[in-house]
């Protein structure tokens, strides 16, 4: 698990520079920026409890930890999927990452049952 570990970690810091990325394109509005205000704060959180997760000592904190990150992914998923539908020219882009933030959430969920069966 040490290597799948790793390879989460730099997949989710990619995952959250790239929705940073996008945000950048879109356009000033009053509705965009209440949609961007909650998506900024929801995937930085999945890189910050990642990165908790990490450091976590005891295998309680571990899942509590992915467990959050896992709710803030799922947050974000639609943070992104109404900030696409709002702005059609961004919504090719949002659609690839709603795909990757949606795997990422699949992997962390697996993580999750893995540590409580003890795997």
């Amino acid at each position: 698990m040490e290597k799948q570990s790793k390879d989460i970690h730099e997949r989710v810091y990619q995952f959250i520079f790239r929705v940073l990325q996008l945000i950048k394109k879109a356009p000033r509005s009053y509705e965009n920026d209440v949609v961007i205000g909650q998506l900024i704060r929801s995937v930085t959180s999945v890189g910050a409890n990642d990165q908790e997760a990490d450091g976590s000592f005891t295998k309680a904190d571990f899942i509590h930890c992915y467990t959050i990150t896992r709710k803030e992914a799922k947050e974000s998923l639609y943070w992104l999927r109404l900030l696409g539908d709002c702005n059609p020219k961004l919504l090719y882009e949002t659609k690839m990452l709603i795909e990757e933030g949606d795997q990422i959430m699949r992997i962390v969920t697996v993580i999750i049952l893995n540590t409580k069966k003890g795997k």
